[in-house]
């Protein structure tokens, strides 16, 4: 049994399963005891107000987090870590970007990209608005990396929505897609970097160079000209296919002695 866990959430295996795997095997070379929990925390069911449902899902993740014995849980996603911070047991929230800083990064990570000629504009994910730590962590591995940062006018406690929060994209997707283009105009350069994969499908969807920082991390340095991954949330068929490799990878990666 571990006394951590690590939870990818939803949106970033369905996104990403290679980032996971990547960032869960750095993880657990460096808490060799750590476990490992892919399931949804509930939250759009708690967003559209259907409260009894939120409590069986929630209930369900309770019961694997008792079941490892878990006292912290790692999370990459940040409703996880709002509901896990709201709902949870005993167990302790522990937002992987504010544990970064803490551990520090891979070794070979560090400097990759001090030579890209990339200025990325930094989009900060409403819902951890109130979350300086957090934020402070984003900018603290870009910087290890080597990348070139700018903050929007609206940035850290003053960000602004990318659109998807809420629901509105199934409820009133015009509404969404009216938040997401004022978004993205107040955006200093041509290239984002997100730390929510949703985040990132909204600006890819109005035709903006979106990035999730694992992609700085654990993919090729990013250079003027180079394109984005593409936009997988957009098909639910390729989202449950990343959801289901990301889930094989966790398991290969924590069956490693």
């Amino acid at each position: 049994m571990s006394n951590k866990v690590f939870m990818p959430g939803c949106s970033l295996p369905s996104y990403s399963p290679e980032g996971v795997a990547s960032i869960a095997k750095y993880l657990k070379e460096v808490y060799p005891d750590m476990g490992a929990v892919q399931k949804c925390c509930g939250k759009p069911t708690s967003a559209i107000g259907q409260t009894e449902l939120f409590k069986e899902r929630y209930g369900q993740l309770q019961a694997d987090f008792d079941k490892l014995d878990a006292q912290e849980v790692i999370v990459a996603c940040q409703s996880c870590y709002a509901v896990i911070k709201k709902s949870g047991g005993n167990q302790k929230p522990v937002s992987l970007w504010k544990l970064l800083p803490q551990i520090g990064l891979p070794a070979e990570l560090i400097g990759k990209a001090k030579n890209s000629d990339v200025v990325f504009t930094i989009h900060d994910s409403c819902s951890t608005r109130y979350e300086s730590e957090l934020q402070a962590g984003i900018r603290w591995i870009l910087t290890e990396l080597g990348y070139q940062i700018a903050e929007p006018e609206y940035t850290k406690e003053n960000t602004r929505c990318c659109g998807f929060g809420g629901m509105v994209v199934p409820a009133n997707p015009d509404v969404a897609k009216r938040v997401i283009q004022r978004r993205v105009e107040e955006f200093k350069t041509g290239h984002v970097v997100v730390y929510c994969s949703a985040c990132r499908a909204s600006m890819m969807g109005v035709g903006t160079k979106a990035w999730h920082i694992l992609d700085l991390m654990f993919g090729p340095v990013i250079m003027n000209g180079d394109e984005p991954p593409v936009n997988v949330l957009a098909s639910p068929v390729k989202s449950w296919f990343n959801r289901y490799k990301s889930k094989a990878g966790l398991i290969k990666c924590m069956s490693v002695d």
